[in-house]
């Protein structure tokens, strides 16, 4: 479970260093994917940001349970996107539906590790 806490983190930061990097320096494709310069896609950045800045700090933490909440936020605006957009070709909605796979899949680990915990006898204290 820590090994793909840490996946789901480094390839969250990953993502988005060149990512965010790109919104800030108006990319040649950043338009094509994103749409032209907007106040929403400032909002996007910024939330991008929030989420790069997080995932970076909880790599020296590991905390699942602090892992947890960042990851299920991300699978759940990664998979309305397709709906948003209006299109599953959009190349950040694919993006998004394959991170979806590995932070669904660390997730699981995740929920299973807290239910063994939960059951150990030891565990009420």
């Amino acid at each position: 479970m820590r090994k793909m806490i840490l996946v789901s983190l480094l390839t969250n930061v990953a993502v988005l260093i060149p990512v965010c990097v790109s919104l800030l320096l108006n990319a040649s494709w950043v338009a094509d994917v994103y749409g032209a310069a907007s106040a929403a896609r400032g909002i996007l950045l910024s939330v991008y940001g929030a989420i790069l800045v997080v995932s970076a700090a909880l790599l020296f933490t590991q905390e699942p349970m602090l892992v947890a909440p960042l990851l299920l936020v991300q699978v759940l605006y990664k998979v309305t996107t397709p709906f948003t957009v209006g299109s599953f070709a959009n190349p950040v909605v694919i993006s998004n539906l394959v991170i979806v796979a590995l932070h669904l899949t660390t997730l699981g680990l995740i929920l299973i590790d807290q239910r063994r915990a939960a059951a150990r006898p030891d565990a009420a204290g």
